[in-house]
């Protein structure tokens, strides 16, 4: 069995010798992958906790496509980091669907934890936003899907970038805002929000060596009996193919075929398993046939 598995890490192996529930139950877990983006993020995250006091503090924009690892780069950091001080020091907040500084403080205050006043007025809200933020004393702010808060009216956005300058003003917040392009280009209108945000972009993936190694580290924690040498040519393009260069397709798209390649007692991922999974590119799911069935 050694022999066979030498495909796998070290420690995957001996997943081998569970059920194959056990094992599917593995390979649906979320999993960490480190790749260069996700670790140069957190180099600068943790440099934001570690700077000295300023009035000014400056952030970072994570800035990339839908489904490419954005959330899972600041939730593994933020899950680093509780319990290592006395006050936590990190939070990520969902911005939730829906426009204007109501629907932004609300999303500041789920955040946290705590109850939405009973009187949901923008000044009210806003209070309760400034008492959570002296009681707490975060360091960095984390707010995911930071698009959802650019759909409003320009003077509602205006707001909201005031908010996050007077983060850095009287309380010593450093703002990470996480979402797709129209992050990058409402930050970029003005030089003043500009100045204050570094963009860390998290790109598609181009087909090459990187993607390549991707694949091979992917295969080496699914743990199936036989290898599959995803990054041969052929293989490696049909999977790129289907996932358009996203590393959540490619994760989604290698976990399903892993679970099929279980069930069919074929131990390995092959064309014929990606063909058997009928799967459906993100960019093509408006014009899939399943779409005119629902019709």
């Amino acid at each position: 069995m050694t022999r066979v598995a030498e495909h796998l890490f070290d420690h995957i192996r001996p997943l081998l010798a569970a059920p194959p529930t056990e094992r599917i139950a593995f390979i649906r877990a979320p999993r960490w992958i480190g790749t260069d983006a996700a670790l140069a993020a957190h180099r600068r995250l943790q440099e934001l906790l570690e700077r000295p006091a300023s009035l000014r503090t400056e952030g970072l924009m994570l800035v990339g496509p839908y489904a490419n690892g954005k959330t899972m780069i600041a939730e593994r950091f933020v899950l680093q980091h509780l319990g290592s001080a006395p006050k936590r020091k990190a939070w990520i907040l969902q911005t939730r669907e829906g426009t204007g500084l109501a629907h932004f403080y609300a999303s500041v205050i789920a955040g946290f934890g705590a109850p939405a006043a009973a009187v949901r007025s923008v000044s009210r809200l806003a209070e309760q936003v400034d008492a959570l933020l002296q009681q707490l004393q975060p360091r960095v702010l984390i707010f995911d899907e930071f698009h959802n808060a650019l759909r409003g009216r320009s003077r509602d956005v205006e707001a909201i970038f005031a908010f996050l300058r007077r983060l850095g003003r009287e309380y010593d917040v450093s703002p990470v805002l996480i979402g797709e392009v129209a992050v990058y280009d409402h930050v970029n209108a003005t030089q003043e929000m500009a100045s204050r945000l570094q963009a860390l972009p998290v790109p598609r993936w181009r087909y090459g060596e990187p993607y390549l190694a991707l694949l091979d580290t992917l295969e080496a924690a699914l743990p199936l009996a036989r290898p599959s040498n995803l990054s041969d040519e052929a293989l490696a393009r049909r999977v790129f193919g289907l996932s358009e260069g996203l590393i959540g397709e490619t994760v989604r798209i290698l976990v399903d075929a892993a679970i099929l390649a279980i069930h069919d007692g074929a131990e390995r991922i092959t064309p014929r398993t990606l063909s058997a999974l009928c799967y459906t590119p993100l960019s093509e799911r408006r014009r899939a046939p399943l779409r005119q069935d629902l019709l």
